[in-house]
């Protein structure tokens, strides 16, 4: 169904980390295209400020406070809470589109918000607002996740403008990350980042030593990264290595790592931000999918892109820490990786399936 009613003042609510706000990057595109002349407000977590103030879908970033019953931040206290609402009650929005999922848990926070109509996602769980029922539309519970927020866009006959994913680089972060590999020579670089938000979705440390450690015999500069956070994680991974890398944990921006990975000849990563970076960049990756559900997350280039998992049933796992031992993870060998990541690197696709042996699941599709 067509918007019919006059809409100058969009508040979009899509609070998550990193690959989550870029997967949603097309449907903001779908939205400027369809309201070219309204203003589209963000609201984010703290550090979505720096993507959204680059995209030119977005014309201001709101920060989120956190809110009970979401994981991604710690609530701030009640006061803090209301003050938000109150704000955003304030500006009185001629829509608020609600981003962030199914509905299940912030179909009822985002009606709040006060905006003139509320739009969003409909889910058997979750509450809709009666005044609104017709711009709520079904969660589709398959499909990429570039393609279920979509679903929402496409409700409204608003145009699509491509699938891929926004992250804008400016010649500076090309230019520093040319600073941070000085010393590399001419060698293509290879990026292996280690780390991911939750323990539950890295692949061992040493299975990615042993990967880095044929890319750099392979003649390729491996460069190590990681967020402040993994420091010691990043540091293990360095220690263990038998041929030398560049360890640049801690050492980058936002900005300055997207900048590494486009210059990079292939990323060899965990089912995190970076993964989509990577798919962002139109750089080649090989992904070990933990725990996360691939159909949902997986890049959609697959020429690019090769995603490695191991089926198990519990998949997609909603734990931090793995109770019964990390099948998902140890079921993905080395030998698998380093073939996808040396052909990468080399600039093929992957290996033929039969290489992949002791891999139930293919890669995704």
């Amino acid at each position: 169904m067509p918007i019919a009613d006059p809409i100058h003042d969009v508040l979009v609510f899509r609070a998550l980390m990193l690959g989550d706000l870029l997967c949603a990057t097309p449907a903001l595109r779908a939205l400027r295209a369809g309201l070219p002349d309204a203003r589209i407000s963000l609201v984010g977590l703290p550090w979505a400020r720096e993507l959204a103030e680059r995209l030119p879908s977005v014309d201001e970033f709101i920060e989120f406070p956190g809110w009970p019953g979401l994981p991604e931040r710690t609530p701030a206290d009640a006061a803090q809470r209301q003050q938000f609402i109150e704000s955003l009650r304030e500006r009185q929005f001629d829509l608020a589109l609600q981003l962030h999922g199914s509905g299940a848990i912030v179909n009822a926070l985002v009606s709040s918000f006060g905006a003139r109509r509320t739009a969003g996602f409909n889910h058997a769980e979750g509450w809709t607002p009666a005044a609104d029922a017709e711009l709520f539309t079904d969660w589709p519970e398959t499909g990429t996740e570039v393609e279920r927020l979509l679903a929402l866009t496409d409700h409204f006959q608003l145009p699509r403008r491509g699938l891929a994913l926004d992250f804008p680089l400016h010649d500076a972060d090309r230019e520093a990350a040319a600073a941070l590999c000085r010393g590399l020579g001419e060698r293509p670089l290879a990026i292996v980042h280690a780390g991911a938000q939750l323990p539950s979705r890295r692949w061992p440390l040493e299975r990615f030593g042993e990967v880095a450690d044929a890319l750099a015999a392979a003649g390729l500069a491996v460069v190590l990264t990681g967020n402040a956070d993994e420091r010691e994680l990043v540091d293990e991974l360095a220690h263990q290595l038998q041929e030398p890398a560049l360890n640049l944990v801690g050492s980058t921006t936002l900005w300055t790592l997207g900048a590494l990975v486009e210059r990079a000849r292939v990323v060899v990563c965990n089912d995190t931000g970076l993964s989509h970076i990577a798919a962002a960049c139109g750089t080649r990756s090989v992904v070990v999918a933990s725990g996360g559900d691939v159909a949902r997350w997986a890049p959609a280039d697959t020429r690019r892109h090769t995603v490695l998992w191991h089926d198990v049933a519990c998949r997609p796992c909603a734990h931090g820490h793995c109770p019964i031992g990390h099948p998902c993870a140890l079921g993905v060998g080395v030998a698998e990786v380093r073939a996808a990541a040396l052909h990468a690197a080399a600039g093929m696709r992957r290996p033929a399936a039969g290489s992949y042996a002791r891999l139930p699941v293919g890669t995704a599709v």
